[in-house]
């Protein structure tokens, strides 16, 4: 029987191998969740304590996720992932531990989560960029969306196993059980043979590469819109998380079995989402994909605010599980899409810094409110917020323009003469000024800085710490653009850094010249003097 084309990516050894490791280790990580929840119910059950169990879980990916996407890019992953899996593992059996010894008070299991939620957060953005290392290219998407369907298959599993255990073997189990399934993708670490490839750069300095992560993404449109749309969705359909174990307990008077069975309607509206996808991608686009499920998530609240049953409570989170899948994926692939291979886990970083922090706020600001209106009229809120919301931010478009490479003009770098510059350039103190002087046409004035607008964000994604464009008053032909970089190797670094798109745009800027011989260019080295 010929096998499903979902699943192809996993006649690859290293990522079959990963992605079931993965499984047991995300499984683990949704039964630590719940029992999380559900303890804090019960050692301090007013709704601004509950919801800082899920926000404590997210608050590090927010303040560790750009330093964690530099490290994931400028160290071995697998030893990277390691490291941050053993972490979780200590974490997960000392609250056993001190849960079987009755010693975890409230703020306790607040600082372990968070602790927790600190290995997450130097998780994500390195698995992120794992997966194109683990599959050829043609196999790619197919392994992304692979991997959302074993993420939302064990959302569904993870919570339904943890409200039995905590109910049938108490809630230390439950985290015991969580550092067993951690250690599982430790094992599947070590076993990976990662091939090693030789870098013809020296590696990026730390801080540097912060830098340089934060100035791609700060010039980069599509990311701009991945961001804010992301931010508006998880910030308001984070109330689900904060206030769903009050919701169980307080208004629908059940206990963990059913909190668990109800976060898995949730992963299994989204599983059956991850197979449908597909069909759906292929009537609307990336922006109208969005939308629509944000707008189905404000009416999974709605149903949760106002029906206070077990079938429409359920119901109501298997809508909540479409809609979460169908946002959370396309807003992370566009990420992923906007991002090239050298700045990757930095991009993904400071995308899931930005959503992970709008949960924390979301969960935290939910039960703040909950405190004083009620955690049914909070979800009321929070649903008609997030319709409002997801039609405010509709026009910021998910899907780049495609351009036409003009006639292609040469721009030649000359190379360093000077043999007393030679030992300043490998310092890595000095800064590099590049210079290119274009002559354009003053009839050409507006279309030419419309291109260069678009080349200032190239050049500040490729490194630029500044850039400027000049125009000559007595010569308003003369043009000179100016952009200065860090070092030589970040200079060297920086031809490697574009992508085809962006050597479209600087073909097209290149081709307002209309002197002989094309622009002209040269670099400068800071001296000391």
């Amino acid at each position: 029987m010929a096998r499903p084309a979902a699943f192809a990516p996993l006649r690859h050894p290293a990522f079959r191998l990963l992605w079931l490791a993965n499984l047991a280790s995300n499984t683990g990580l949704f039964i630590q969740s719940t029992a999380a929840g559900w303890l804090m119910t019960s050692l301090a059950p007013a709704p601004i304590m509950v919801s800082f169990v899920q926000a404590s879980s997210m608050l590090p990916v927010f303040l560790l996720a750009l330093p964690a996407g530099a490290l994931a890019d400028i160290m071995d992953r697998r030893i990277f992932l390691i490291g941050a899996q053993l972490w979780m593992a200590l974490i997960a059996a000392l609250l056993c531990l001190l849960t079987a010894g009755g010693a975890l008070g409230p703020w306790g299991l607040v600082a372990f989560t968070f602790a927790l939620g600190a290995g997450l957060a130097m998780t994500f953005p390195a698995w992120a960029a794992t997966t194109p290392e683990l599959v050829p290219r043609e196999d790619l998407v197919g392994a992304i969306a692979l991997n959302g369907i074993g993420f939302n298959l064990t959302r569904a599993v993870g919570p339904a196993i943890g409200g039995l255990v905590v109910a049938w073997f108490g809630i230390e189990a439950a985290f015991g059980l969580n550092a067993i399934c951690i250690l599982a993708m430790v094992v599947a670490l070590f076993l990976w043979k990662r091939e090693r490839v030789t870098p013809r750069m020296p590696r990026e300095h730390f801080l540097s590469a912060v830098r340089a992560g934060a100035r791609f993404v700060a010039a980069t449109p599509a990311m701009h819109a991945a961001i804010i749309r992301a931010v508006v969705f998880f910030l308001f359909g984070s109330a689900v998380w904060g206030l769903l174990p009050l919701l169980v307990r307080e208004t629908l008077h059940l206990g963990p079995q059913a909190f668990g069975l109800l976060l898995g309607c949730m992963g299994a509206g989204a599983v059956a989402a991850g197979f449908l996808l597909p069909a759906v991608r292929g009537r609307l686009d990336r922006s109208g994909l969005v939308l629509w499920s944000s707008l189905l998530s404000a009416l999974s609240l709605l149903i949760l605010a106002t029906l206070h049953h077990w079938f429409f409570t359920g119901l109501g989170m298997l809508l909540y599980g479409v809609a979460w899948i169908s946002a959370a994926s396309t807003l992370q692939a566009s990420a992923q899409m906007a991002a090239p291979n050298w700045v990757r886990a930095r991009a993904i970083g400071i995308y899931q810094m930005c959503f992970f922090g709008a949960m924390a706020l979301g969960s935290a600001f939910a039960g703040w409110i909950a405190g004083r209106i009620g955690v049914e009229m909070t979800m009321a809120l929070f649903a008609a917020s997030a319709a409002v919301g997801a039609i405010a931010v509709r026009n910021w478009r998910l899907e780049g323009d495609a351009l036409t490479p003009p006639p292609k003009v040469e721009i030649v770098h000359p190379e360093p003469a000077a043999p007393e510059l030679s030992h300043m350039l490998h310092e890595g103190e000095h800064r590099v000024l590049e210079v290119v002087r274009y002559h354009v046409a003053p009839a050409d004035r507006a279309s030419f800085l419309a291109v260069m607008a678009q080349c200032r964000r190239v050049r500040l994604r490729g490194g630029a710490a500044t850039w400027r464009l000049y125009e000559d008053v007595a010569h308003p032909e003369r043009w000179v653009e100016l952009w200065a970089i860090e070092s030589w190797e970040e200079h060297l670094r920086e031809a490697a850094r574009l992508t085809e798109q962006d050597r479209v745009i600087l073909a097209r800027a290149a081709a307002f010249h209309k002197a002989t011989g094309g622009p002209e260019a040269a670099r400068y080295v800071n001296v000391r003097v």
